[in-house]
């Protein structure tokens, strides 16, 4: 009975107000009591205004709030938890007022986007999906997540998730591209980077998929519009990145702003209850995306507030995301407690949601660490380390789309080559380079295209810059609140003079290099464009230049396919790029010299034109194959076939693919077999090479794409060195969701399969599944 007592004081002195150094002493005897026995004990303390204080997060912006606006929601229990506040002096200060003065002590979780890269800024996640090496990206998330909880932050609004196809979506740049079996290695790989074995360990965060789920289907490629996804998509294609990031154990989620087959994603069941929880079996807590709740009245599907929150709480929704200046007005703040009242929300409704708010405080060591030790972040942040992870990733980010006469690598010590001209909008941008939704670095420490190219060659060539061209926005960006907005446009004038000036320097330069595509702001949220041209005046200026006669080298800035079909044709060099973060530059000129070599490999199908989104290569047959013999277009006046299939990235060296074979030719239902191909480097240079696994089911009780990546391997192989590559198929990658049979499936049936360099890969063999 003493011991018992004993346990339960320490309880009671942890839960609820001695001075930190008493809550301290202990812990040891919390941490042997169950987090479920804490989180009823504190639950059986809590009155219903404390517990929806939990399910409220406040938006705080530094811009139009201060401390003293803050501090007295957080004293009387109605804010559980804080997003983009990410200066520790603040973030002590919040703390200490929850977990000293107000009357519980529950600690405050804070939150921020931690997209990719905190203090150091990695290449943008469409570009470390290019990379195709997910050890790489969990590398990289796990540097993010240790700058990042240097300063306070414990939970981090990522990995965004979202199967995009249409590249006029500007949040395509957030995610892995079109393919789900590419997404999900990518989610598990960045839950991973987040989390660690477990986020509440040193340097590490709790991860949020995002945007759960179909976002990224919107019509047209407009944000936030609504998604119509068959079922069998859904299940085959949206759903599998979410999947693998539940199974990789990620602690929460968020839900989407659309509506999906016309239910908002907050307020669906369907996905937040039968998929998530009963399905997948899901954990952790659910959070709505800002403001999203209360948006459940503008999509015409809440009648009012009130119903608003009831439907999101139902539905799944644990925590209600503000906007900046919206807190005082959240759905669940302004209407829970009269719900209960009422009767229409269970306390059991509410208590669960809290639980796994409070569940996440504890898992996440807050109620025995909230504080943070400001005397350790210099020493985090300025670890050379991570500057020279985020230049490795951004070489192994980029891909080269294009090298006509092996104009790439350049050499530093041609005596041909006495000057460089490093031309367009992008070439010396510290904001552009480093991409959208970076709000804690320092832009100045970000290295351009144009310094990183300077560096390289030092005294020994001539570099010399010139904008050429100005790009912007027609309507402005809703981050301008945050990143401040842009310069004035030039004049008439003025464009014309840099237009020409631009245009003299190439003439009177040996090599031009081209840095064009999108600023930081034309894509991410609320970034979606009509068009995929390049903006601007930029292609003219490309035109104008390539007319010179002058060896010409095209870099791409940006977050999407751009429509380069002329370029394609005219510019015999061409080097993807997209945002590759703070040590962006310095990795452009590392692959420009040859010290290094790209690898990179497109997670997108690139369009020749943007009138032919959405294209994949993941398409169904119809009746007319384009395999077949005397096929030409499904348009008239342009190839049906993409610019750049997916997969495609080339290289500084050449690789060979041969000798595919099947270990086992004929497997029962449920069975694994082995592929096998032999990858040779068969030029003069290192390099690296992706070996992607293609299938195809003949026949079943659905028909299936004309391809599906099942497997991938980047492979380092020496000049003349040959690896065999090896890939599993078995009842995981054979099976599929069957419209037609309303059930998740693995059938007999005859595989095609490939092996290669792209989804175009020629190599093939056959797999033959039968029944038991």
């Amino acid at each position: 009975m003493r011991v018992k007592v004993a346990v339960c004081f320490a309880v009671v002195i942890a839960l609820f107000g001695l001075p930190v150094m008493a809550r301290m002493s202990v812990s040891k005897t919390q941490q042997k009591l169950s987090v479920d026995r804490r989180v009823d004990h504190l639950l059986a303390q809590m009155t219903i205004e404390e517990k929806v204080g939990q399910l409220n997060q406040l938006f705080y912006l530094k811009q139009f709030m201060n401390p003293e606006m803050v501090e007295p929601g957080i004293r009387e229990g109605k804010i559980g938890s804080l997003l983009f506040v990410t200066d520790p002096a603040i973030i002590n200060r919040f703390q200490k007022v929850a977990v000293e003065n107000s009357r519980l002590k529950i600690p405050l979780l804070f939150g921020f986007d931690v997209i990719h890269g905190f203090r150091t800024v990695f290449p943008v996640p469409l570009a470390m999906a290019s990379s195709w090496d997910p050890a790489l990206v969990e590398q990289a998330q796990s540097v993010a997540a240790s700058e990042a909880r240097a300063v306070g932050v414990r939970w981090t609004f990522a990995p965004m998730v979202d199967i995009a196809r249409d590249p006029r979506w500007g949040r395509i740049v957030e995610g892995a591209g079109e393919d789900p079996f590419l997404g999900a290695r990518m989610a598990a790989a960045q839950v991973r980077g987040f989390q660690g074995q477990d986020p509440s360990s040193p340097g590490r965060l709790l991860a949020c998929m995002k945007h759960f789920a179909g976002y990224g289907a919107g019509s047209g490629g407009r944000d936030y519009d609504s998604a119509y996804i068959a079922d069998a998509e859904l299940h085959n294609v949206y759903l599998p990145p979410f999947k693998a990031a539940v199974d990789a154990g990620v602690g929460s989620a968020m839900s989407a702003y659309m509506n999906l087959n016309d239910v908002p994603a907050t307020g669906n069941a369907f996905l937040l209850r039968d998929v998530l929880r009963k399905d997948w079996g899901f954990k952790g807590f659910v959070v709505s995306d800002a403001d999203s709740v209360g948006n459940l009245v503008t999509h015409g599907f809440a009648e009012d507030k009130a119903d608003a929150a009831y439907r999101a709480l139902t539905a799944g929704i644990d925590m209600e995301m503000s906007l900046p200046g919206n807190s005082v007005n959240m759905a669940y703040a302004t209407s829970l407690a009269k719900l209960i009242q009422e009767g229409r929300v269970t306390k059991a409704q509410l208590d669960e949601a809290v639980r796994r708010i409070l569940e996440a405080k504890f898992k996440l060591g807050l109620f025995d660490n909230p504080y943070v030790d400001e005397s350790r972040i210099a020493t985090i942040h300025n670890n050379p380390e991570h500057r020279r992870l985020a230049r490795v990733a951004a070489q192994r980010s980029m891909v080269l789309l294009r090298n006509e006469g092996n104009l790439l690598p350049l050499s530093k010590g041609d005596p041909k080559i006495s000057s460089v001209a490093v031309i367009g909008p992008l070439a010396d941008s510290k904001r552009d380079i480093r991409g959208s939704w970076t709000f804690a670095d320092d832009v100045n420490s970000a290295v351009t295209v144009f310094e990183g190219i300077r560096a390289k060659v030092r005294s020994s060539v001539k570099v010399e810059h010139a904008p050429g061209v100005d790009i912007a926005r027609v309507y402005p960006s809703i981050f301008e609140v945050i990143n401040g907005r842009r310069p004035p446009g030039w004049s008439e004038a003025q464009k014309q003079a840099e237009f020409e000036k631009a245009v003299s320097l190439a003439r009177s330069s040996d090599v031009i290099i081209m840095v064009l595509g999108e600023l930081e702001e034309m894509s991410g949220e609320a970034a979606s464009q009509s068009t995929l041209d390049l903006p601007g005046r930029q292609l003219e200026l490309l035109k104008t230049i390539s007319g010179l006669g002058k060896p010409v080298v095209l870099v791409l800035i940006n977050g999407r396919p751009l429509e380069i079909s002329w370029a394609a044709a005219n510019i015999p060099a061409i080097l993807e790029a997209w945002h590759p973060g703070s040590e962006g530059g310095n990795a452009v000129a590392d692959i420009l010299y040859g010290d290094a070599t790209p690898g990179g490999k497109l997670p997108v199908t690139w369009p020749r034109s943007t009138g032919q989104i959405p294209i994949y290569y993941a398409h169904h047959l119809t009746q007319e194959p384009e395999t077949k013999k005397n096929f030409t277009s499904r348009y008239w006046d342009i190839p049906s076939s993409a610019l750049y299939p997916f997969g495609h990235g080339l290289s500084y060296t050449t690789f060979s693919f041969s000798n595919l074979r099947v270990s086992k030719p004929e497997v029962k239902v449920g069975e694994s077999t082995e592929v096998l191909v032999d990858v040779e480097n068969t030029g003069q240079r290192a390099g690296e090479e992706v070996a992607q696994l293609y299938i195809h089911q003949r026949y079943g009780s659905a028909s299936r794409p004309v391809r599906e990546l099942k497997g991938f391997e980047r492979v380092a192989l020496a000049p003349g060195q040959k690896r065999t590559v090896r890939f599993t198929l078995g009842k995981q990658e054979l099976t599929y969701w069957s419209g037609a049979a309303r059930a998740w499936v693995q059938e007999p049936a005859v595989f095609d399969l490939w092996v290669g360099a792209d989804a175009t890969a020629p190599l093939t063999t056959t797999l033959r599944v039968v029944g038991r």
